[in-house]
């Protein structure tokens, strides 16, 4: 039996017993019988609301569960195009730098070497990449894939770099 259903049952007993709810004892009970009747109806909404949430969890676990299959396939599809060389990173995951040495995909045949120039390997492609210090470390872009990358930059090379400007 639904609570619905018991309350209604309750009332009907009460209404059977006919009681005089003119009293103090019979104006207790009609009291409660209506009690009873609101709260049957707020925990029936409640539990309809609860149902519609549970319906929506279902839904989009089940769609997290399809994301994590897709990103998985993702995952697995750069693992075989790009093997990374642990050397290319430092502790913190970051990317460590050198002076560029004038043969990197962002020289182009330039005199990189000449100037105060560093290189960094592409954490996507793996190609060398020259920057100075009229970009951003923290916020570089490949020029061989697109890709948008950064790294440290030890603050007293970085502070000679920009004091030469």
């Amino acid at each position: 039996m639904s609570l619905t259903e018991k309350s209604a049952y309750l009332k009907g007993l009460a209404d059977g017993l006919e009681y005089d709810k003119t009293t103090k004892e019979g104006k207790i009970i009609a009291a409660l019988l209506e009690l009873v009747d609101e709260m049957t109806k707020e925990i029936e909404a409640i539990n309809e609301d609860i149902s519609e949430i549970d319906d929506d969890l279902e839904y989009l676990a089940d769609y997290v569960e399809e994301l994590d299959d897709d990103l998985q396939a993702v995952e697995d599809f750069l693992d075989e195009e790009v093997e990374l060389d642990e050397d290319d990173f430092d502790e913190d995951d970051d990317f460590d730098y050198e002076e560029c040495d004038g043969d990197c995909a962002s020289c182009d045949g330039c005199d990189c070497a000449d100037e105060d120039y560093y290189e960094i390997v592409c954490p996507s492609c793996g190609e060398t990449v020259c920057f100075d210090q009229e970009l951003d470390p923290e916020n570089l872009i490949c020029p061989a894939c697109g890709e948008k990358f950064g790294c440290i930059v030890d603050e007293d090379d970085y502070q000679k770099i920009t004091d030469e400007e």
